[in-house]
């Protein structure tokens, strides 16, 4: 990444998020220009090495996704349409959510292109998921399946990668898409509100306040999970690889513990993780029927063998689920 010999610029776009801050946060410390790009706040990185500039911006808007991404030697592609019940979703002819998930990716290899450079390609790193897959018959992804998504936003998420192949075939980028499974933690960095996601944070809150946690009917259901200290980890090491020449580019790698949990067991982790932190009686929970947003994919197991990316970066998780849910914990009770 470097360009005559000066600090690569690498741009992150979707700092202001969850994965997004604490990716932000991993490069900070690194010698680099690191140009942090989001909708919401954009606090410098706590020790920062690197030289942080910020750049707040809706990139839905006209011409800011070039700007943001001008003279970026990498760029951190973390955009993605979260709202909606039960956060990672998107519904069918829900142009909004078509717009966040492809769009601003159409709007980003057009940019690149319309900024062709001397010099080594920039690289893109984009951000995908385990469930551009699917549904996988023995439950674990390693990467070599044939992509069937059954939902809107994976398929989202394929048409994004795949405008990144095309545009890697045609030399004008490097893509890496990692693609995530079930991401959880807190990031301190993060602006308010910011700084947790998803299931794991919701029943821990839960539990803190004495509800019991919903199961959905017997919550048999599998999932991987990946501390977000380990997805910044991960991709802090992607950048890495393929600075030094390494054979990342132009692929999908899928990053994950390699163990599903049942979510049982992970409620069941949760309420023991509350009960030691505030001292009180573990919650309980409760079996319940799924709601009406539930899909299809939120009853298929999921386990993800992520050896090759281990093998090519050198990366692997580090941080275990009962420690992760202890630091949660923590994070979510502190003023």
């Amino acid at each position: 990444m470097r360009v005559n010999g000066d600090r690569p610029l690498i741009a992150v776009l979707g700092a202001s998020g969850f994965i997004g801050s604490a990716i932000s946060a991993r490069l900070a410390r690194l010698p680099v220009r690191l140009r942090t790009v989001g909708r919401g706040p954009l606090p410098p990185p706590v020790g920062a090495v690197a030289d942080v500039k910020p750049f707040r911006a809706d990139l839905t808007r006209p011409g800011l996704i070039a700007e943001s991404v001008a003279g970026a030697d990498a760029v951190v592609y973390l955009l993605a349409h979260i709202a909606g019940p039960g956060g990672w979703r998107a519904q069918e002819g829900d142009t909004h959510a078509a717009e966040a998930n492809l769009g601003l990716m159409r709007d980003l290899v057009a940019a690149l292109r319309g900024a062709r450079r001397p010099g080594p390609p920039p690289t893109v790193l984009f951000a995908g998921t385990v469930m551009q897959a699917g549904t996988v018959p023995d439950r674990r992804i390693d990467g070599t399946e044939q992509d069937r998504p059954v939902t809107p936003y994976p398929r989202q998420k394929l048409a994004a990668e795949r405008l990144l192949l095309e545009a890697t075939a045609e030399g004008l980028l490097r893509s890496v898409s990692l693609r995530l499974p079930t991401v959880y933690g807190h990031v301190d960095a993060a602006p308010a509100g910011g700084g947790d996601k998803g299931v794991v944070a919701t029943m821990i809150r839960r539990a803190l306040r004495g509800e019991a946690l919903p199961l959905w009917g017997e919550g048999t259901v599998r999932r991987d999970l990946l501390h977000v200290d380990d997805v910044a980890a991960a991709f802090t090491a992607a950048l890495g690889s393929v600075d030094r020449g390494e054979e990342l580019a132009g692929r999908h790698w899928v990053l994950g513990s390699g163990r599903g949990e049942r979510l049982r067991d992970l409620f069941g982790a949760v309420a023991l993780a509350v009960a030691e932190h505030t001292g009180r009686p573990p919650v309980a929970l409760e079996e319940v029927e799924p709601p009406d947003y539930a899909e299809p994919i939120d009853f298929c197991d999921i386990e993800v063998d992520s050896r090759a990316f281990r093998s090519a970066t050198g990366w692997q998780p580090r941080v275990g689920l009962a420690d992760g849910l202890r630091r949660t914990t923590a994070a979510l009770t502190r003023p």
